[in-house]
């Protein structure tokens, strides 16, 4: 990574001297198949034309490139000493004109990180594919260009590839003499430009609509994936939701989409879940589903399908001037993502899981020390990378549900619309934004960013309910509260909602109200005289982002009756506020576990139902004490296989539950079971072990020694597909052995051999809970590693490996000093490192927090 990194002084001082016209370029493909001689990387020929003007003529500036070699630049006609003027990143612009044409012919490298143009060969059939991604700054490694999303330009790209293969990008191309040559773009930023090469199976559809000038819109439509999974691929439901994304967003942008033609490509070792290229939107293939999956996934994906379409007009449309304030895209896109498919698909329950899974990201990654504002201070490119993060996106987005409640969605809407049409094709920053806000809604929003936007942290907020002598509500008041290291309060927009036992055994709301909560105790004077509650939840209907509290009465009720609450969403709030109780040490782990198995196998919500199974099993991995742990497993694990015994036939409610008892599978029973279910022995009505299945079971057995290699060579055999051979990495790597472990050391520490997604399976099967004394060892060495991996390889496999090999599962006060002791010895180490290992220390120190909670519950 040296040398590759841009600051924001670098960025602002390039911009306020370049503007940039347009890009030519030429790339050819044709290496990426057949053989490979050399120890060198695998490159192909780039050549770039770029056109641009300089403010002050006689400065000197540079153009972005990393690539293995140069051949030639020249700028306005004067050829220049590649030697002389290229040094692994950056090329040095000197004596600029006032107009300059500048020409690089460079060999630039395929990618096995999934950064920059990546290469894949499916070991089903030998093919080749290939994809680009670069946000925040990798196209620099495919073509020579100006790096920073606020120098935009028009692009038009050639591209040579191999016999047979289809080539796409963001406008529409064609094929002449095996060159494809695509339509200029609009004004884009270089991030977001994209290119897709290879023999994908490709499906077409159409979409059209009257505008309301009369005129017809019509957007071809395109998705792709390897041939491998074209027998998997579900593109009826992928239209479906596109049609209907791009309905919705015309019927509330008053923006016509603006970018042509629109392609979806689900591609291979994908580090991302998308990317939103305008016209060439990428996903990473796992949302092409190989097996019987819930609802939830299925829901998952459409978000994110709207996710990327909400990003052609906030982001490609008009994007943000530096990473600072990388919120304008993704915070919106996250709202937007989730107020779609609530408003225009069949996942009309949207909202119940952006409050469950959305926000418990958001809740976590506000709480870390490395929390930050909405609008972040993003000092250069590592800082931009590392916040793609659940304050960006799911705290943003939080924020943006509590606006709408504030302002109006009328009036929010209105605004997005008159935002789109004053900057369009432009880069604006926070200010842009809240000017159309404001002249829309009427509110000050210059206070509602400083308190929402421009401080750090999340607020709890607690009921206090005093009762009259004959058990009515005298007064309730809402009590609200922030952590010393970030003590802002904050204007709250919320419903108090009053829950009671009915004569049926439910748990029903009987009164609610909306007021503002200001400053540390608000009275909500509307509820008084209500008959006693049983439950209050002071943010019902989810309309703030807070940290939901109770008191002792509501408390002393969902432990007696979660379950009966009918309500969904209020359901859901419920289990996220007690799961945060319990991540804060205000809960102890039992008795979370005792609510998840006393009321989980009640939930309706499949998502719901999948997150506290996620939550569950954290529990009691990390925050039940250790001489409880044992006894916390084996509870999960024979409550999991009670309920899925239980479950319906064929219910999504039992892939789930044994899905879970594969996770938490511990002792012998739970591994004959899943044995016996792999062999056929023992069969389940409605249960089908498919393929992904079987690697879920077969994932424990490995763990726990009662699958050996051979029998997972087996499986491969089997499944011998790029998937598969994913799965079997994983497996391989969690067997409890001494040289398997230090073999996978090697193999991601040591080597750069591995591709980005074996990268991450291997350390995935390396760090197994179960493990504890295997692990040991290497606590010491990962201290003694970190700082030359984040130097030696690229960002993304750098964040891989520091976050998945800290040694977590060594929660000892002992692994806390080292981590001080460590952060204390190398203060001059890259922020962006040092953020890592202070957000792994702080996780370990809760789960610390967590287990003396637990420990002293008795």
């Amino acid at each position: 990574m040296p040398g590759e990194n841009l600051t924001r002084d670098e960025a602002r001082e390039r911009a306020a001297l370049l503007s940039v016209d347009g890009y030519e370029v030429s790339l050819d493909l044709r290496s990426a198949v057949g053989g490979h001689e050399g120890d060198g990387p695998r490159t192909f020929r780039s050549v770039t034309t770029v056109r641009f003007r300089c403010a002050e003529p006689g400065a000197s500036s540079f153009a972005d490139l990393i690539a293995p070699g140069v051949t030639a630049v020249s700028l306005n006609g004067r050829d220049l000493d590649p030697a002389q003027v290229f040094d692994g990143s950056r090329i040095l612009l000197e004596d600029l004109a006032a107009e300059n044409e500048l020409v690089v012919d460079a060999q630039c490298a395929y990618s096995r990180t999934g950064e920059g143009m990546h290469r894949f060969v499916d070991p089903e059939d030998g093919e080749v594919y290939l994809y680009t991604q670069y946000e925040p700054a990798d196209a620099r490694r495919v073509f020579a260009n100006f790096e920073q999303p606020d120098l935009k330009a028009p692009y038009r790209f050639e591209v040579r590839a191999p016999e047979g293969w289809t080539v796409w990008s963001n406008g529409v191309g064609e094929a002449t003499d095996g060159v494809w040559r695509f339509a200029e773009t609009k004004p884009i930023s270089t991030y977001i430009t994209c290119v897709v090469a290879g023999p994908y199976h490709y499906v077409t559809d159409r979409y059209e609509r009257v505008l309301e000038d009369g005129t017809r819109l019509e957007i071809p439509l395109g998705a792709m994936c390897r041939k491998g999974l074209a027998p998997h691929f579900d593109a009826d439901d992928v239209f479906l939701v596109t049609k209907q994304g791009l309905d919705f967003f015309h019927d509330h942008f008053d923006y016509p989409y603006p970018f042509g033609k629109y392609d979806q490509a689900f591609v291979p070792e994908y580090n991302l879940g998308a990317m939103e290229n305008p016209g060439m939107v990428t996903f990473r293939e796992e949302f092409i589903f190989r097996g019987k999956v819930t609802r939830a996934s299925y829901e998952g994906r459409a978000n994110v399908i709207l996710h990327e379409m909400a990003h052609m007009w906030f982001g490609d449309l008009v994007t943000m001037e530096w990473w600072d304030d990388l919120w304008l895209k993704e915070s919106f896109a996250d709202f937007m993502g989730a107020f779609s498919l609530v408003g225009a698909t069949r996942f009309t329950d949207g909202w119940i899981t952006f409050a469950n899974r959305r926000k418990a990201w958001a809740y976590r990654a506000d709480q870390l020390p490395s929390t930050h504002p909405v609008t972040a201070d993003i000092r250069d490119l590592q800082d931009a990378k590392l916040n793609f993060d659940g304050i960006t996106y799911a705290k943003g987005a939080s924020v943006l549900k509590q606006l709408v409640a504030y302002a109006g969605q009328d009036a929010f809407l209105e605004g997005a619309r008159r935002y789109f049409k004053r900057h369009a094709y432009g880069n604006t920053r926070l200010g842009d934004l809240l000017s159309v806000l404001e002249e829309t809604s009427g509110r000050d929003m210059a206070a509602w960013s400083r308190a929402w936007l421009e401080t750090a942290g999340v607020n709890s907020l607690t009921p206090q309910v005093l009762l009259r002598a004959d058990g009515t509500v005298d007064e309730l008041a809402v009590v609200q509260e922030a952590a010393e290291s970030h003590p802002e309060l904050r204007p709250h927009r919320v419903a108090v909602g009053l829950y009671r036992r009915t004569g049926a055994g439910t748990l029903e709301r009987y009164a609610q109200a909306e007021t503002d909560v200001e400053g540390p105790r608000t009275v909500v004077a509307e509820l008084a005289g209500a008959d006693a509650p049983e439950l209050v939840l002071v943010n019902d209907d989810d309309l703030t982002y807070c940290k939901t509290r109770f008191d002792d009465t509501s408390l002393a009720t969902l432990r007696e009756a979660l379950g009966d609450l009918t309500d969904p969403l209020a359901r859901a709030l419920c289990w996220s506020a007690l799961w945060n109780m319990t991540r804060d040490a205000l809960l102890p782990a039992r008795d979370f576990i005792a609510l998840v198995l006393r009321f989980a196998g009640r939930e309706t919500d499949i998502g719901v139902l999948q997150m506290l199974h996620a939550w569950a099993e954290s529990a009691a991995v990390h925050y039940t004490a250790p001489e409880r742990r044992e006894g916390a497993g084996r509870r999960l694990a024979e409550g999991a296989a009670e309920q899925l015994r239980a479950a319906g036939e064929g219910s999504e409610q039992q892939l789930a539950w044994a899905r879970f008892v594969a996770r938490v599978a511990c002792a012998e029973a739970d591994f004959e079971l899943l044995a016996s279910l792999l062999d056929g022995t023992v069969t389940m009505p409605g249960l089908e072990v498919d393929q992904e299945l079987r690697w879920a079971f077969l994932e424990p057995l490995a763990a726990h020694g009662a699958a050996d290699e051979k029998r997972l060579d087996e499986e491969l055999a089997r499944d011998d597909t790029a998937s598969g051979r994913r799965h079997h990495v994983r497996c391989l790597a969690a067997r409890p052995s001494e040289a398997v472990k230090a073999q996978c050391w090697a193999q991601v520490v040591e080597s750069d051999a591995l591709s980005n997604a074996l990268v991450e399976a291997t350390i995935a099967g390396f760090a197994q809970p179960s493990q504890r004394e295997l692990l040991a060892p290497y606590a010491e060495k990962y201290f003694a590693v970190i700082e030359r991996v984040w130097t030696e390889r690229s960002i993304q496999i750098g964040m891989d490996v520091v976050r998945g090999l800290f040694p977590s599962y060594e929660d000892s006060r002992g692994t806390l000093d080292a981590t001080d002791a460590w952060l204390a010895s190398h203060e001059d180490a890259a922020p962006a490192l040092r953020r890592l290992v202070l957000e792994a220390r702080d996780d370990l120190a809760r789960a610390l927090r967590g287990q003396a909670c637990d420990a002293a519950a008795g």
